[in-house]
């Protein structure tokens, strides 16, 4: 971990970041040669009264990730902010494949920029939905495939891995490498794959890895990560907090018909201000959950009228939603003091806290306002 960082501010906050800002083959055969998330992002409309859409990027522009100034400026801004480092999602596919590799492959090869970071295994299918929208119309279609071929490729996913944990940047908790898994329940033998990973971590001098799992459900989700193996749980509980907004049983009767009859169906839209009171919980506090705040949700860039949104989002209610994580984790050990920003520059999420022109710098001016001690 970086021990300054921590000195400095009152969580340690790392940001998942998207490495998809670059054309790669597989995306060029779907939608077209040279096709990113900003295609998407530009193309956003709003959908009703009081949506912004589209969401323009302000200080580094629609930029390309195969550029090193644009990661120099990137760490540059979030370090300004107090963020401790980046949380980069990895794809490794099975069998050795791999998408979206060049940013992070560059940032581990060149030292730069010299910012810490750790890796997110983003261990879900290649699909058409993922960057663009599906409908009664449209069929999802896999382009690739997420498999678990088992130790063979275990281990050569470790051993690619293992170049990253050796870096001096990379986050450490407790001594060990932090490593999220995004579909926390899917890998189909935790156990084996969690013991496999820690015995070669500590053949090669590591204490372990710091396994941690992605929970985008209810609370009670927590719980059942834990009992998986996990050492911790990221508590990206945005589920349960529109449940909590809308009623139970009427988010699941709103699912059922946006998923079969998309055209008729009403946007799944919350009030930002009402969502924030439930994002942050009790569970929280735990020493092993580490809570997940979020600048904004709208997926309508990649969704249309299917997204879940949450709109009026502004400087003063994220402040409200930082102090609130920020105080749940006041009263955990240094090292587990840790806040997920989800996150850095998810645009065709709307979660992102890059400066954009309706803001500016507003929002990582605001946390660094929080966070700084």
């Amino acid at each position: 971990m970086n021990t300054s960082q921590m000195m400095k501010t009152k969580a340690r906050v790392i940001a998942m970041y998207l490495p998809q800002y670059h054309p790669i083959p597989e995306n060029d055969a779907v939608w077209g040669k040279g096709f990113t998330e900003w295609n998407n992002v530009a193309k956003a409309r709003p959908l009703f009264k009081g949506h912004h859409q589209p969401n323009i990027p302000a200080d580094l522009g629609f930029y390309d990730l195969r550029l090193p100034e644009v990661r120099e400026k990137q760490a540059q801004l979030a370090r300004a902010a107090g963020i401790e480092g980046f949380m980069y999602w990895h794809y490794w596919m099975g069998g050795g494949k791999r998408l979206l590799e060049r940013p992070f492959d560059e940032v581990l090869s060149t030292g730069k920029p010299d910012y810490p970071f750790c890796l997110g295994w983003a261990n879900h299918s290649w699909k058409t939905a993922t960057w663009s929208t599906v409908n009664n119309f449209q069929s999802n279609k896999i382009i690739v495939e997420q498999t678990y071929p088992g130790d063979e490729d275990y281990i050569s996913h470790f051993n690619y891995c293992l170049k990253a944990f050796n870096d001096s940047r990379y986050i450490r908790v407790d001594g060990k490498p932090f490593f999220m898994l995004y579909n926390a329940e899917d890998i189909p033998d935790r156990n084996h794959f969690f013991a496999l990973w820690n015995d070669l971590a500590k053949q090669n001098g590591l204490p372990g890895i710091h396994f941690v799992g992605l929970t985008q459900g209810y609370d009670s989700s927590i719980d059942k990560l834990l009992s998986m193996g996990y050492d911790a749980v990221c508590h990206g509980n945005h589920w349960q907090a529109e449940a909590n907004v809308k009623g139970r049983y009427a988010k699941k009767i709103l699912n059922v018909i946006r998923h079969r009859v998309d055209w008729m169906a009403n946007i799944d839209k919350y009030k930002y201000e009402d969502i924030i009171k439930y994002l942050v919980t009790e569970r929280d506090e735990q020493e092993n959950v580490y809570p997940c705040i979020f600048p904004n949700w709208d997926r309508s860039p990649r969704s249309g009228r299917r997204a879940v949104i949450y709109y009026g989002s502004t400087p003063e209610l994220w402040k409200k939603h930082v102090e609130m994580a920020v105080d749940a984790v006041k009263y955990k050990s240094d090292e587990h003091k840790i806040i997920m920003l989800r996150s850095w520059n998810e645009w065709g999420e709307g979660n992102y806290i890059e400066p954009d022109e309706q803001w500016g710098t507003a929002y990582l001016d605001t946390l660094k306002s929080v966070i700084m001690k």
